[in-house]
């Protein structure tokens, strides 16, 4: 029951309580937090009453909590003369068990070769520039795409692919793993493989010349310098490739985006791009000043790249445990599910 402005009681409408995630927090200290200090109030007064000290047990005290910040622009990573790579991986990052991520660049023609993953499939977003992805899958079914900045692309684990800058400038694109094991620099690589195998028997099953395996790399190539090719894609060298059914691309930057008074955030999981089975992407633009209120996910890992800007993430894990980290363009945040469990049970180091 309540009274109105004259006195007057009134029955409350249970149905004017809507309790939805985003006011759940705003809602607790109109109900629980009403009823917990009353209860509180009703125990001092019972205290009080029979001078009796309030006993609470002692907390197990666990160790700090882990840096959720790497700087991966920052990191050395390689360096040639068709671009970069810089990586994060549990080697460098502890705290990221699920997810490594590569800050790659190439430079105009630059290509990443032919290459697959064993252990995790790869997600990508683009910052700039433009490239041309080749995949193959399991079936030998092949497709290329070309991309531009806010474009997303997501290979499955063991399909092989490549990666061409199409120009006019540099391309600078994110990798995310789904494994904080893998590492870049320990892929399959096409030209690793060749280099392994006798220039009979590579002639025999690829269909080259002696002439031109003889002028292959003699080792991995890794990223290498290459042509700017034409805009118009250019034929499979297998005539009789059957072209992929599955789509490998998705548009992030004009998928609607949903708006908020602080900024406006783009959100693709796999009902809007099936063939991301393992990793959900969001692009979020925060205004000045504006809050990403607190918040937690209950099945999954959160792992952040700073693209412009800066700012500030403070992580809480439970039993008086938070730590606070500032962010700026070209660092890597990182947030587990369950971070207290992952304090108790994670191996420490060697």
């Amino acid at each position: 029951m309540s009274r109105d402005s004259a006195g007057n009681e009134t029955k409350s409408n249970a149905r004017d309580l809507k309790l939805t995630r985003r006011s759940l927090l705003g809602a607790v200290p109109l109900t629980t937090a009403g009823l917990s200090l009353a209860s509180l109030a009703g125990v001092a007064r019972a205290d009080a009453q029979q001078e009796r000290p309030q006993v609470r047990p002692e907390k197990h005290k666990e160790p700090p909590l882990e840096n959720f910040k790497y700087d991966l622009d920052a990191s050395k990573g390689f360096a040639g003369e068709a671009g970069t790579a810089k990586e994060v991986t549990v080697a460098e990052f502890p705290v990221s068990q699920s997810i490594a991520g590569v800050s790659m660049v190439l430079k105009p023609g630059g290509i990443r070769e032919l290459h697959w993953h064993a252990i995790a499939a790869e997600w990508a977003y683009v910052i700039e520039g433009n490239v041309r992805t080749t995949v193959l899958n399991p079936k030998g079914e092949a497709a290329q795409d070309d991309f531009g900045p806010g474009d997303i692309w997501y290979f499955p684990k063991g399909h092989p692919h490549s990666i061409q800058n199409i120009g006019p400038g540099d391309a600078h694109f994110i990798l995310i793993f789904d494994d904080g094991h893998f590492s870049e620099f320990g892929t399959f690589s096409i030209t690793d493989w060749f280099s392994q195998v006798s220039p009979e028997v590579l002639s025999r099953d690829s269909g080259l010349s002696l002439r031109t395996i003889a002028g292959l790399p003699k080792g991995e190539a890794y990223i290498t310098p290459g042509r700017i090719p034409p805009r118009e894609q250019a034929p499979f060298r297998n005539g009789d490739a059957v072209i992929s059914q599955s789509a490998h691309k998705f548009r992030l930057l004009e998928h609607e985006p949903h708006v908020w008074p602080g900024g406006e955030e783009r959100i693709v999981d796999s009902h809007d791009f099936p063939i991301s089975k393992t990793v959900v992407g969001v692009i979020m633009d925060l205004k000045p000043g504006a809050l990403r209120e607190m918040h937690w996910h209950p099945n999954a890992d959160e792992w952040q790249y700073y693209i412009s800007g800066s700012g500030r993430m403070t992580v809480f894990a439970s039993q008086d445990s938070s730590r606070t980290f500032d962010f700026r363009a070209g660092d890597v945040g990182y947030v587990p599910i369950d971070e207290p469990l992952r304090r108790k049970h994670r191996p420490g180091p060697p």
